[in-house]
């Protein structure tokens, strides 16, 4: 099920978008999409943290109380991926839609044409992302973890630690392989980053690149080898600028 929010504090523009969002699921009989509407940030939020969180995000920036950007944040910190759409009058706020690593921004009067294509980019990106997993052999077993889950993975004692969003820690067996080759279906994803000798991590999850280091949701480091910060800082800004992240319509 594709469940989308929709967020806007004018009620001309909830009842607008509404309906083009409802006319989106109408024309998608392959998908069942599910809409929910607030009237504020807050009411989302508050949604989200007593039943989960939404597929898809269609956010009008400018809100009182908690803009748009700060719901964005908020959501990111509260480790929910779901896909971010900012509707808005003005260009502005554009540069800050990244620090909620937004999929898509939008100006606003948005037509059905333009929203339905940027709505079927992120479920489509989605489902490849939730799709895409790796299986990992632990002394329990086998278990099968999905790319979007791994914050980041590390090198430790001739054993993959991987560190997932959840807080888990999930530790392979003794390597046969070097780490490198380990990491191979990882670091062939582009949100995965080879920090050096011993650390991958998830771009998604990169909150800011140090000088020596990634920041990560939650505050954690993963350090980065010497003369990696601005390749590092290159990869990050190029994954969330890619198309159609950061596009302007």
């Amino acid at each position: 099920m594709l469940t989308i929010a929709l967020c806007d504090d004018e009620a001309e523009q909830r009842s607008s978008i509404g309906a083009l969002l409802q006319n989106y699921a109408a024309a998608r009989p392959d998908r069942t999409v599910k809409l929910s509407v607030f009237s504020s940030s807050w009411d989302l939020l508050s949604t989200v943290e007593e039943a989960g969180g939404f597929s898809i995000y269609v956010l009008d920036v400018v809100m009182p109380g908690l803009s748009g950007i700060d719901l964005g944040v908020r959501l990111r910190e509260m480790n929910h991926r779901g896909a971010i759409i900012y509707l808005t009058i003005s260009s502005e706020f554009a540069v800050d839609s990244y620090a909620a690593r937004a999929f898509h921004y939008l100006m606003k009067p948005v037509g059905p044409d333009t929203l339905f294509q940027v709505l079927d980019q992120a479920a489509d990106h989605l489902d490849q992302e939730r799709a895409a997993s790796i299986t990992v052999k632990t002394r329990d077993g086998l278990r099968l973890v999905r790319l979007d889950e791994i914050l980041f993975a590390e090198l430790s004692a001739r054993t993959v630690r991987y560190h997932l969003a959840s807080g888990e820690r999930l530790d392979s067996t003794t390597l046969r392989n070097s780490f490198q080759e380990e990491m191979a279906p990882l670091l062939a994803d582009p949100r995965f980053f080879s920090c050096g000798a011993s650390f991958v991590a998830n771009l998604f999850y990169v909150t800011a690149v140090e000088k020596n280091c990634f920041r990560m949701d939650g505050g954690k480091q993963v350090p980065l080898a010497r003369g990696l910060s601005t390749l590092a800082r290159q990869r990050w800004s190029g994954y969330w600028l890619n198309t159609p992240r950061g596009e302007f319509s």
